[in-house]
């Protein structure tokens, strides 16, 4: 076979692939990705509980149904008092030496939401848990309670400055140890007569210090204080929020007198 049929047979055999690759790229072009069918979209609202394992706790199933469609709203005139609880929502039995509810419950009263607002001492007998805190409201006479707490996870570690410990002098006077701490404050309206929860808002805070190895339990409870006593303003300003939003969701009178003898079973009020 000679040169030029050679170089016949490759240029043809080129043109061959150059025709046979842009058919594919324009057969590529023309067909359209799959399309797959909506599926059609369930417009009814879910009635049914679909999670039979579930168990609702100590309150029926009827009961919990006909809570969720009960309308929330803030009573107006009410009166609220601020108590600090523990872990478990117990009432606190320590010494009232934290600030944070003294601060609620100003806000509290100049908000002009409630007819009273107070702190409340837990030194009175009472049960334990939720039964406790209602009982409570009773005495005070209070329709709501603002349930605080505080928690804070603690670390300490040995900084930067440590290697000063090689010294003598340095392991008593160089602040080569930090303090951390991070917290949460925590506010929870109550309804005292229905025994549910309104809303609940948390203030987060962390801060931390350098110091010695001298006393160092008295300085984490002295930045725990400081944490505490900056918190406080956001803590009051985003309860004061949500108890706005209550507010104004609060229905008319007669829709009021129909909600409450709807919930507690008896006749409307009369005009």
């Amino acid at each position: 076979m000679n040169t030029s049929s050679l170089r016949a047979r490759s240029i043809f055999g080129l043109i061959c692939f150059l025709a046979l690759a842009s058919g594919c790229a324009a057969t590529r072009g023309r067909i359209s990705p799959p399309r797959l069918k909506a599926l059609p979209l369930v417009t009814a609202p879910v009635k049914t509980d679909h999670f039979k394992r579930d168990k609702s706790g100590g309150i029926s199933e009827q009961a919990l149904h006909r809570l969720l469609l009960t309308p929330v709203f803030l009573e107006q005139d009410a009166r609220i008092g601020v108590v600090q609880v523990s872990n478990d929502y117990k009432p606190d039995e320590d010494l009232p030496m934290v600030t944070v509810p003294h601060v609620l419950a100003n806000a509290m009263e100049s908000s002009g939401l409630f007819q009273v607002a107070t702190e409340v001492s837990t030194d009175w007998p009472i049960d334990s848990g939720v039964a406790g805190l209602r009982e409570l409201g009773a005495r005070y006479r209070t329709e709501y309670l603002l349930l605080y707490r505080h928690r804070f996870i603690d670390r300490t570690y040995t900084n930067s400055l440590g290697w000063l410990y090689l010294t003598v002098i340095g392991i008593f006077t160089v602040p080569a140890e930090t303090m951390e701490s991070a917290g949460v404050l925590e506010a929870t309206l109550f309804d005292v007569k229905t025994g549910t929860i309104m809303f609940t808002v948390f203030e987060r805070v962390r801060d931390q210090r350098d110091e010695n190895i001298w006393n160092n339990d008295r300085k984490r409870r002295e930045l725990k204080l400081s944490l505490m006593k900056k918190a406080a303003k956001g803590l009051a300003e985003q309860t004061l929020t949500k108890l706005r939003i209550l507010a104004s969701s609060r229905p008319g009178k007669k829709e009021h007198e129909d909600s409450m003898a709807s919930m507690y079973r008896r006749p409307p009020l009369s005009p």
